[in-house]
């Protein structure tokens, strides 16, 4: 017998509590148990890099990237990137991710509510694991951690973009330059650097409404550059805030505005600039505190509010994440070649508090047998992170210009990292369960897991041009990684007490290859062969999980068109990739013990183009839309439970479960996406200009996870009773337009905004908050796209 319902049944609820909770503590696999948009600037997409408007339409292509680890013209490099400037970030007032994603073709996002708490995928490569699918940089050095008990899938870095020069986006395996976690694609914030030259001083303001926020959002920021010793030495400092506006409504408590929130980005660069050499120091510290998550609750059934903008919270699901980080950079003409030396060290913690009143909270009702008193309570699930990461590059490269350019390099990083659960479980009003229930399940689990993560690796890569229509690219890269961890549950009536530990190494090679051809002085054709890893690691020690998980590798095949005509007015991109993955890490559970296996493949085939016209001076139009087919090919792996409990009657049972099936649509990611940018430019008078424009952007429905199917069988003979089989939720489609316009001269500058300005209701997320005994759907928590927001920003530049 088959049944189409979430997963609930009377005669196993006690177990699959039990491998619940065991699942959200064990390592923490599925992240905060209930944790639940982007630029349309000047033209922004791959070709644009300033206010476009006041470039001539040959300026068009002179956008330089870096994503070869050299400057180079965008339009020469065999790699699908889209480059976002300050001046587009700053004109729809970005202040996170999800404010400029969608205008990045085949770059998916999905939030649990607050900035930092990211995810994000690219070409259809979702987060199915802990470890980083998506590698990012600050300048030459990168940040985040690539061990598995570290979140990295969940907490994506997501700068406030104050002081950023601008955002290049990398899409595709990024392995042989840029390592471990790049497999899916890379996102590289290029800082504003210190000028030796002369000083400058800004200041700015900013007031924003939020459709159902009583208050008003607020921004402030300042900077400066100040040359120390004329053409040597030279200072830049910034600080910027952003106060967010609560419009979240508790319908548990009645409290209004729960979500309020703020960000600060604070930053100095120190650049010393001598003959043949310079070194730039710097320091930055990023801090975001939430007091609640931007989610709400919708009807299980329809999907419709059931209060508008209002969740059910028990518990505060606060959020909290600090990040210092530190680069030193060498950068050294030895002249026949370059010297680069990129050293950082970053620490960071990461606090997230994830409400569980409606799931776990119903724990006591399993002992009411027993204890007729017994009443559901209140349960949150309280997850601490602290990293911190030393890395260390350095890499010798030719000359640019040479008909042979060549690459080498060392790289090397260290991981220290803790990780902390609490589950508590009290009374609805704060107070500890009666006893003696206080000391048997007062505490569902703590469980600590400090870890280290070490990786040393050698790579390099070259390209020879045969002819002024032929260069042939290739690279490779040798990584090996040494990782080990303890867990340690000290509390808790799930998990065992008592203290393990278990180590892991491995080497991974990874390799391009990149033929491109100059059909002519304005079009350029490539195809590219790639490959990246997710690194592997030290598992859960349990019977029938495998001590390690191995990499999960994929290889990419790329074909891309790179064209301009009508005298440099009009840029098109195309390209067209499949993507095949392997040994993909899944969440697995063996007798309650949650760990990963590697197990299922996967494909992801699409088209992404980009569009770019000037048919005006002063107006340029932008199209992208990116097309991705991302779907298992086989079963995961399954995990069995035997024996998983005693129904009267049958006798012992043995559970069987499927985390993902063939033909799963990859969670969260699109079908579809395109969008639509505008921005015209108009000088008034007396240095006096008017940028207005805007950006249409529209993201096709996205399953939420993958099928989970259970079977319930005898143990012997293995006969099987039910199978119960629970679809991932589809999201659905949505159309947002962002609207902004700016008054200018050389100093002021008023700037207004609208982003969603027709209010359009849609979600990032979307999970049922089921409770775990009764099998009782309460409510679907939704993480809602950005509500319609007008904003005002004011800038003094002097």
């Amino acid at each position: 017998m088959q049944k189409q319902h979430p997963r609930g049944r009377a005669s196993m609820r006690r177990h699959t509590l039990t491998t619940a909770i065991a699942i959200t503590l064990s390592v923490g696999f599925a992240g905060s148990a209930l944790a639940q948009d982007a630029a349309p600037a000047a033209a922004a997409d791959q070709q644009a890099s300033g206010p476009s408007a006041q470039q001539t339409p040959q300026e068009l292509d002179k956008v330089t990237v870096t994503a070869n680890k050299r400057e180079e013209n965008i339009r020469e490099v065999a790699v699908a990137i889209t480059k976002l400037s300050d001046q587009q970030l700053e004109n729809i007032n970005a202040t996170q991710m999800t404010d400029y994603a969608n205008y990045v073709p085949g770059l998916a996002i999905q939030s649990g509510g607050t900035p930092g708490q990211t995810q994000v995928s690219m070409r259809g490569i979702a987060a199915m694991s802990p470890g980083s699918t998506v590698g990012t940089y600050v300048d030459e050095t990168p940040v985040g951690s690539n061990s598995l008990y570290q979140q990295a899938t969940l907490y994506t870095l997501d700068l406030l973009p104050y002081d950023v020069e601008s955002i290049e986006v990398l899409r595709g395996p990024q392995g042989t330059l840029y390592g471990a976690g790049a497999m899916g694609g890379l996102i590289k914030y290029t800082m504003k650097k210190p000028d030796v030259t002369q000083a400058e001083y800004r200041v700015g303001f900013g007031v924003s409404s939020t459709d159902s926020a009583d208050d008003w959002g607020t921004s402030y920021r300042v900077g400066v550059n100040v040359p120390l010793k004329q053409d040597v030495l030279a200072l830049r400092a910034s600080y910027a805030g952003n106060n967010i506006a609560g419009y979240v409504d508790n319908l548990f408590d009645g409290r209004e505005d729960i979500n309020e929130g703020d960000q600060t980005s604070a930053r100095a660069a120190l650049l010393w600039q001598g003959d043949g050499v310079d070194v730039t120091f710097t320091a930055m510290q990023q801090k975001i505190d939430s007091d609640n998550n931007a989610v709400i609750a919708l009807d299980p059934v329809t999907h419709g509010r059931i209060a508008g903008l209002s969740n059910y919270v028990g518990v505060d699901e606060k959020f909290t994440k600090d990040i210092d980080n530190y680069a030193l950079t060498v950068n050294w003409d030895a002249g026949f070649a370059d010297f680069v030396s990129a050293t950082s060290y970053a620490d960071s913690q990461t606090f997230t508090r994830s409400d569980l009143t409606f799931s776990f909270g119903e724990y006591p009702l399993a002992f009411v047998p027993l204890d007729p008193t017994l009443e559901a309570g209140k349960a949150n699930l309280d997850y601490s992170l602290d990293l911190q990461q030393f890395t260390q590059e350095f890499r010798l490269q030719s000359k640019a210009g040479t008909a042979f350019e060549w690459l080498v390099g060392a790289f090397y990083s260290k991981e220290d990292g803790d990780n902390h659960q609490f589950i508590p479980l009290v009374q609805m009003d704060g107070q500890p369960l009666p006893a003696p229930w206080d000391d048997e399940i007062g505490v569902l689990g703590e469980l600590f897991i400090p870890s280290t993560y070490e990786e040393t690796a050698v790579f390099a890569n070259g390209a020879y041009k045969f002819t002024d229509a032929f260069k042939l690219g290739a690279g490779v890269r040798w990584a090996r990684n040494d990782q080990d961890f303890t867990q340690n549950v000290t509390q808790g009536v799930i998990l065992p007490i008592g203290s393990n530990t278990n180590t892991s190494s491995e080497d991974v090679v990874t390799w391009s290859i990149t033929p491109q051809f100059q059909i002519n002085e304005d079009t350029m054709v490539y195809a590219k062969a790639s490959t990246g890893y997710q690194p592997g690691g030290p598992n859960i020690l349990a019977p029938g999980l495998p001590p390690t998980v191995d990499s999960s590798m994929l290889t990419s095949y790329e074909l891309g068109l790179k064209s301009a005509f009508a005298d440099n007015r009009v840029l098109f991109d195309l390209t067209a990739y499949q993507i095949d993955w392997t040994d993909i890490q899944v969440a697995s559970l063996v007798n309650g013990i949650s760990g990963l296996v590697n197990g299922g493949e996967a494909t992801s085939r699409g088209l992404e183009a980009s569009v770019l016209v000037r048919p005006a001076d002063g107006l340029t139009l932008g199209l992208n839309a990116a097309y991705n087919d991302a779907r298992i090919d086989e079963d995961f792996p399954t995990i069995t439970v035997n024996p998983a409990g005693d129904i009267p009657g049958i006798g012992l049972v043995r559970l069987d479960v499927n985390t993902g099936l063939e033909g799963d649509r990859m969670p969260y990611v699109p079908d579809l996406t395109w969008s639509f940018t505008a921005d015209y430019y108009y000088p008034v008078s007396n240095g006096w200009a008017l940028n207005v424009g805007g950006g249409l952007r529209w993201v096709d429905d996205r399953a939420n996870g993958t099928t989970y199917r259970e079977i319930i069988s005898t143990v012997d003979p293995v006969v099987p009773l039910m199978t119960t089989i629970n679809e991932p939720l589809v999201i659905g489609s949505y159309n947002v337009l962002d609207l902004y316009a700016s008054f200018s001269n050389e100093k002021w500058t008023l700037r207004t905004y609208v982003k969603n300005a027709t209010d359009e209701q849609a979600y990032s997320t979307m999970n049922n908050v089921t409770g775990e005994v009764t099998g009782i759907t309460h409510f679907t928590a939704a993480s809602p796209i950005q509500p319609r927001m007008f904003g005002i920003e004011v800038d003094y530049r002097f």
